[in-house]
Order: C-alpha cells, then structure tokens, then sequence
C-alpha cells in the first residue's frame, strides 16, 4: 500500500471516529480530556467484538475532537445559515449534527485539506449511518458552507 493510500485510510478512520466522539460527548457530557484517551487506549486500531477497526491518524483526530469543540457556535451558525428556513440544527439527528459540524470544522479551519476531500470524506461518513438521501443532504450542505467560507 503506497504512504499516500494509507494515511487517506488513516484519515477517513479518524474522520468516522472524531464524528462518533463528538457524538459520544453529547449524549454522556463525557469531558474531552476523557474522551480522547479512551479512544486512544480503546477504539482507534482496536478490534471491538470481532470487528477490527482501521488505525487512525490520532493528531488529525484529537485536531476535529477539540476543534469542534472550541468553535461549536461558528461551526453551528455556518451550517444553521444554510439549513431551510423551517429548520434548526437541533432538528437534526445527533449524528447527523455531529458530521456535518466535523465537515464543517475542516472547511474552515484545514486549509491543507482541499475542499472536494473533505466533502466527499463527511459523504461518505454520512453513508456509514444513513441512505442516500442523508449522504446527498450532508454533501449539498458541506458545498453550501465552503462556498461561504472558502472563497
């Protein structure tokens, strides 16, 4: 495997994870201290009941954690701006919140990161939880905010 396929892998693992983190933190408050040592120790890499998971790059994952985190309220007024006017962020589904503010955290803040990457890696993060619909929903939305903030 080439180092490029292989830290993309790395990567995409700790997208999925930083989103089900993010997820974890707000149904249990657990802090995130905690919460980034318990992955650490006990997901990323990790075989949990048979299934081997993929390592995971730890910085680029403990940067999306504590990143959304620290600017929750402008990762949520980006994504609120484009949601329909009859809806908030908090008619979305937790997951569905915490993709979509994890996308929204690489478009402002990992400009090293190119913006069709980060949008098609959420896509397919949205396709580990939900149908298509969902996944077209999360793609439409992340183009929407990068467009707003990478000009």
């Amino acid at each position: 495997m080439s180092k490029t396929t292989a830290r993309s892998r790395s990567r995409s693992a700790a997208r999925l994870a930083a989103v089900q983190a993010l997820y974890q933190h707000e149904m249990e408050r657990t802090p995130i201290p905690t919460l980034l040592h318990e992955f650490h120790l006990h997901r990323l890499g990790a075989t949990i009941e048979g299934v081997e998971y993929e390592d995971a790059e730890v910085d680029f994952f403990d940067d999306i954690v504590t990143g959304v985190q620290a600017r929750a309220a402008e990762l949520d007024e980006l994504v609120a701006a484009r949601l329909a006017r009859d809806w908030s962020l908090h008619r979305l589904d937790r997951p569905m919140r915490q993709i979509l503010r994890a996308g929204a955290y690489e478009l402002v803040a990992r400009i090293d990161v190119p913006t069709g990457t980060i949008i098609s890696e959420y896509v397919d993060v949205a396709k580990a939880f939900y149908d298509k619909k969902e996944s077209a929903f999360v793609n439409g939305l992340l183009d929407a905010v990068a467009k707003d903030v990478r000009k």
